[in-house]
């Protein structure tokens, strides 16, 4: 096993803690689960971050804020968050919601809430940035679910109208939202040809393999906005969440955790 799968599973048996301690229905533990490899690739070997006042930082936007959980614990492996503060998640008082605040010192650059707004906002930023020639890039993870939203098409088009080439789309491809399977509620077919449609160069990749994720994201085009289609499992790893939209947003009993964290026990072995 990689060292990078390591942290993987470090996260996913913390999302399980973290989402248990909580004792709420607010940890959103599904689509913080199927995106783990993309945020853990992406922060351990692609994002240039140093300090977030460093204006030429490299950002990432997690416009589906409701997995910000995952975004949480990845930085908490990577010292940027301290683990003890983390343990407050969703406690009163706690800095660390279901729905992150803007932080930017720690990583957390947008305030999430209404599905679609961190790609309007991250297509801002790219916009900024490119006028003032900075070498930085944006990368924004959505969810499928979240391209119900018209706002994310007109988003699309103002990145391929500006030719925003500093700007990454991941999409979070799990197939299933909160009400149920992402095809039944609103099917959005093929989200790659119309991201190509769009003046996207896309990619459609496995979103559980670190070594595609990687080759990805080393292949994004320099002239043009880039989009990585990226194919999931809602609830990866616990096998009584896969595939299951009602674990989307759901509260674990004690036994239901202590099963959770065997099987996610059972999968690294």
């Amino acid at each position: 096993m990689t060292p990078l799968k390591n942290v993987c599973h470090e996260v996913r048996q913390q999302i399980i803690e973290l989402s248990f301690k909580a004792g709420q229905n607010n940890a959103h533990m599904g689509g913080s689960l199927s995106a783990v490899e993309i945020v853990a690739t992406l922060y351990y070997h692609h994002l240039r971050w140093n300090n977030g006042l460093d204006p030429n930082r490299d950002r990432f936007i997690m416009s589906k804020a409701h997995a910000s959980l995952v975004q949480y614990c990845v930085l908490s492996q990577l010292g940027r968050i301290d683990k003890s503060q983390l343990e407050a998640f969703e406690q009163n008082g706690s800095i660390f919601t279901a729905h992150a605040r803007k932080e930017p010192q720690m990583g957390l650059e947008f305030s999430g809430g209404s599905l679609g707004l961190g790609l309007s906002y991250a297509t801002g930023v790219a916009l900024a940035l490119k006028k003032r020639h900075s070498g930085a890039h944006v990368y924004v993870l959505l969810g499928d679910g979240e391209c119900d939203e018209g706002l994310v098409w007109e988003a699309l088009m103002f990145a391929s109208h500006h030719n925003l080439n500093n700007l990454t789309v991941i999409i979070d491809h799990n197939h299933l939202q909160a009400d149920g399977f992402v095809e039944e509620v609103m099917n959005t077919a093929d989200l790659c040809k119309k991201l190509q449609a769009f003046g996207f160069n896309t990619q459609q990749v496995d979103g559980h393999s670190v070594d595609a994720l990687d080759q990805a994201f080393l292949a994004r085009r320099t002239d043009m906005s880039n989009a990585i289609v990226a194919e999931t499992v809602k609830g990866k790893g616990v096998r009584f969440m896969e595939n299951k939209y009602n674990w989307h947003f759901t509260v674990l009993s004690e036994s239901k955790y202590h099963k959770a964290i065997d099987e996610l026990n059972q999968l690294q072995q």
